[in-house]
């Protein structure tokens, strides 16, 4: 380890103390102003395709897919909320909220029955005695009502288009309706509804009509294969046929892929590969919520039940991250209004280990009401991230803490800095930062973050400079110090979780990083580690993320590096006259 240069200073004169604290307060606000950087927005050049674990654009330049699950698979075959709002304003509502994907459903019916399809948008309705949503249709969007429904669909598809937001068709269900259980017809290869044959039809015909259409960037095969009849000889054989099929069609998108178990079991291909004639094109689902876990986040220690969950999604899904296969998390997703502890507890796990794996994601769901859901008129999704009326956000601290997974940490040409770490907090979805040298270190947004170095002596140091991280007496802010070998610099990522971050105050004490009053980064007793069930750890969870994007503090650690480098004698004689 590089020897630190140590100096002591000898009884100064006050007035040069004073112009070496001028100095130091000059200095804060250069770190300060520092922090003001206008972001460079990446224009994609599409189509997508895949490099290893990434899906890049035709420049070889990541992009993330940061995506919201739209449904338009129910009986209606509509997409959900045009009697709410017009489509456009939808489109630029997703916009805002920062996803740049739609993941757009769609029932095999809609393309294979040609009575279905000939439907328009109005008869539809009709024919479920919908009369309020044909009034809201006829006064937002007034040009698809008498539409037939796959030319409303086409227009849902477009009018994102014209947003700049890419689409993935998502083949959810061959008979309309809602999904999923075992005994629903739908679930996999064989089963009453869900003819093989006439799912390569419709596959087919699909990739066919939005070839040529720039912002369908990828196709899945089938949502969520399930039901007594699931096997893994039958998943090879249909799959792969499917996944040629689109390719066939068109060969611009990517192609997806979901596995078994209602899309949480991918395990099958670890030793197993996919045999397909084209390459770079294909990627992988799987479904992630709380419920996937039954109660067990409810009724069990979050720090273990994280562990354990996030061990288990290595072993059946997230290993091909590892084989360098891109991996999607086509659902996840909480209810919005904070009540479901289940829930609650599962996402600030989920967001952790979503930062760390930097996977494309997207989120069930944008629905905010159905016209007709399992029998019932105008029904309200408590998942949706809009509300009934399509209007507002239902939950804005929802939006904040997904906020930071929106863009890539890393990956093909976000290399803009040296590799570096992050410490993302779950919870709220910001990171550790530092505003200057005088204040305290606060959470703040995830771009304005510090870059950090963890050393293999577990130092967690500003990177390019001799700061590091230090814990003093409990519930104090931490700081910075430059003395760095005492046990109160040392932090170790403990619990099953593995994001406590750990240190011992100058008493000996085990301390966790912790959340204090605005934000602030403050010690306490390590809490919820193991056993009970009622305790809520997230304050303390913290996850060291890998970044290689650009920090705003990348020319402060320059001038903090060529500080601390100047030789201590100079530096004093410099700012204060002599030693």
């Amino acid at each position: 380890m590089e020897k630190r240069k140590t100096f002591q200073v000898r009884k100064n004169p006050p007035m040069k103390r004073i112009v070496f604290f001028s100095f130091l307060s000059i200095f804060s606000f250069l770190v300060t102003f520092s922090d003001v950087i206008i972001p460079q927005k990446h224009v994609m050049a599409l189509p997508l395709s895949t490099d290893s674990r990434w899906i890049v654009d035709e420049n070889g330049q990541r992009v993330k897919l940061a995506c919201v699950n739209w449904v338009s698979h129910l009986e209606v075959m509509v997409a959900e909320g045009l009697s709410k709002q017009p489509m456009d304003a939808i489109a630029k509502r997703i916009v805002s909220m920062g996803f740049n994907c739609v993941r757009l459903t769609w029932p095999v019916f809609l393309v294979t029955n040609d009575t279905l399809g000939s439907l328009t948008a109005r008869q539809s309705l009709e024919s479920l005695a919908l009369l309020e949503s044909i009034s809201g249709i006829q006064a937002n969007n007034p040009s698809i009502i008498d539409l037939p429904l796959l030319n409303v669909y086409q227009a849902v598809v477009s009018s994102l288009g014209d947003n700049n937001v890419m689409v993935i068709l998502d083949n959810h269900v061959s008979k309309p309706g809602w999904c999923c259980s075992n005994s629903d017809g739908n679930g996999f290869f064989g089963d009453q509804y869900f003819d093989p044959d006439q799912w390569i039809t419709g596959l087919t015909r699909m990739a066919s009509m939005f070839n040529g259409v720039p912002n369908v960037v990828g196709m899945s095969l089938r949502n969520e294969l399930r039901g007594p009849k699931q096997n893994v000889n039958d998943w090879y054989s249909y799959m792969q046929k499917g996944a040629e099929a689109v390719h066939s069609a068109n060969p611009d998108v990517i192609v997806i892929l979901s596995g078994l178990n209602y899309d949480k079991d991918l395990s099958f291909l670890r030793n197993r590969p996919v045999d397909l004639t084209f390459s770079g094109k294909i990627m992988f689902e799987v479904h992630w919520y709380g419920f996937t876990d039954g109660q067990a986040w409810k009724n069990g220690n979050s720090n273990q039940v994280c562990g354990r969950v996030v061990d288990n999604m290595m072993r059946i899904s997230g290993f091909l991250l590892d084989q360098g296969w891109p991996l999607f998390v086509s659902e996840f997703g909480v209810d919005q209004r904070g009540t479901n502890v289940n829930d609650n507890r599962y996402l600030g796990c989920f967001l952790g280990a979503a930062a760390e794996l930097d996977f494309d994601w997207a989120l069930w769901t944008l629905v905010g009401s159905y016209y007709f859901r399992q029998g019932v008129i105008g029904m309200n999704e408590y998942y949706g991230v809009l509300n009934w009326d399509w209007r507002e956000t239902r939950n804005s601290t929802f939006l904040q803490q997904i906020s930071a997974l929106q863009s890539p940490f890393r990956g093909p040409g976000v290399s803009k800095v040296h590799l570096h770490k992050v410490i993302f907090h779950p919870s709220t979805g910001l990171c550790v930062l530092r505003k200057s040298m005088m204040d305290p270190l606060r959470l703040g947004p995830c771009t304005e973050s510090e870059a950090w170095n963890y050393s293999p002596q577990k130092i967690l140091s500003v990177k390019g400079t001799y700061f590091c991280l230090q814990t003093d007496d409990l519930a104090k802010p931490a700081k910075l110090g430059i003395i760095c070998t005492d046990s109160n610099s040392k932090w170790e990522t403990i619990s099953d979780s593995k994001m406590h971050l750990s240190s011992k105050a100058p008493n000996g004490t085990a301390v966790c990083l912790d959340i204090g009053f605005n934000n602030t980064i403050v010690t306490g007793n390590c809490k919820c580690l193991s056993k009970d069930n009622s305790c809520d750890p997230e304050s303390q969870w913290f996850k060291l993320v890998n970044s290689t994007r650009r920090s705003t503090m990348t020319k402060t650690s320059s001038l903090f590096s060529s500080i601390l480098n100047f030789p201590a004698r100079d530096f004093l004689w410099k700012f204060s006259g002599s030693v």
